[in-house]
């Protein structure tokens, strides 16, 4: 038997499997899991049970179905003033992490490089790798996750076809500033590059801020393809429905590469999220409000157990820093022994990068039940040694 490709093939069990199995061996609280334990919307289930009872189940069209691309042009509109052609610049997907491969798989090339800012969702590098490109990576670190122009000349050079940015990002919970994107801009410019824009957590942004679309940036809008989530907006995470927005000419060889990816989507999920994005305001800013309590509630917890926690501005998740909690150990090591000793199993942020890694920050998800929240800050005080001890 011939070997498998190497790019998946090399590839270990990952840590979320990993941390997932030891949680459920010691009963662990389960804060590692990146997902809502919401049912979601209600109004939002009941529109995708009428349409598998009432509406067709047969294929929809390849690009999605009108109704939801119209509405999804229409959230373009009615919360970034962007006019969107739902007919030729929408394409619906199975997922977000499809939406990605599909778009990595249109655009790259054997001897394309790809910019990626680590801590990376890590399915990125393997999507660029099996493409026959290059990652080339930023790495930001705590606490502030950020660039300047040294770190980006350093990534950017004569290969570079496309940078990958996930805003807000996981799984630092950072939130890019204006500054920051109109300096990304100003290289993808210079380098006649694409943006791949991984923008899944646009409407879970804290403190009053606002997502701030990476193709509203000046010569932007022409070289960016944006990826949204279904899964995120109604935590709903299961359904896997992903969306790509963008210009005709970017978006129409991704859609060709979706053909043979997964060609369609459940036609009655996408039913029910047209239904869902049409819901009102008070919907969008009530889910960023709700989770931002649970991650101020997560927070204090965690303070109270003796940890330093980082700044969230926006997605699902806090990180801890173990040398300012006064832990001299890795977060791997930190991790493991979480779960085992203390019954709370978390991230280790290292899993997110390659080298040079950041091995002293752990990733908690708050987006879960406040008795989750309780119950794994309670034993994070009973049990996890303090600071310093």
């Amino acid at each position: 038997m011939r070997a498998a490709n190497p790019v998946y093939a090399s590839l270990g069990t990952t840590i979320f499997e990993t941390m997932s199995r030891l949680a459920a061996a010691h009963g662990a609280v389960n804060l590692g899991q990146g997902f809502p334990d919401d049912r979601g919307p209600d109004d939002v289930l009941e529109a995708a049970v009428v349409a598998l009872r009432s509406g067709s189940n047969q294929y929809p069209p390849m690009r999605g179905l009108p109704a939801l691309r119209e509405a999804i042009a229409e959230h373009e509109q009615r919360f970034y003033r962007r006019a969107v052609d739902p007919a030729t610049e929408v394409l619906v997907t199975s997922g977000a992490t499809e939406a990605l491969a599909a778009c990595v798989l249109a655009w790259l090339e054997p001897g394309d490089e790809v910019v990626l800012f680590q801590p990376a969702y890590d399915a990125y590098a393997p999507l660029v790798r099996r493409a026959g490109a290059t990652p080339r990576f930023v790495t930001l670190r705590p606490p502030h996750w950020s660039f300047e122009d040294d770190d980006l000349a350093r990534a950017f050079g004569p290969r570079t076809k496309m940078v990958l940015l996930n805003n807000p990002l996981n799984p630092a919970g950072k939130v890019f500033s204006a500054a920051e994107l109109d300096r990304l801009a100003r290289f993808v410019e210079r380098f006649d590059a694409l943006a791949v824009c991984d923008e899944v957590y646009e409407h879970i942004v804290f403190d009053g801020g606002t997502h701030r679309p990476f193709a509203s940036r000046p010569g932007m809008a022409s070289r960016s393809l944006k990826i949204g989530s279904a899964g995120k907006t109604f935590s709903l995470t299961g359904w896997k429905v992903g969306m790509v927005v963008g210009p005709a000419n970017l978006v129409d060889p991704v859609a060709k590469a979706h053909q043979f990816l997964t060609f369609t989507t459940p036609p009655n999920l996408q039913t029910a999220v047209a239904h869902g994005l049409r819901k009102d305001d008070a919907y969008f800013t009530g889910l960023a409000t709700d989770m931002q309590r649970r991650r101020d509630r997560l927070a204090a917890g965690l303070r109270d157990a003796g940890l330093a926690v980082l700044p969230a501005g926006g997605a699902y998740f806090l990180n801890v820093d173990l040398r300012a909690s006064g832990f001299d150990m890795s977060d791997d090591a930190f991790c493991r022994d979480l779960v085992e000793r203390v019954g709370v199993a978390a991230i280790p942020l290292s899993a997110f990068y390659e080298e040079p890694r950041v091995d002293h920050v752990v990733r908690f998800c708050f987006a879960k039940q406040d008795a989750v929240l309780d119950a794994a800050t309670q034993r994070l005080r009973e049990r996890l040694r303090p600071a310093g001890g």
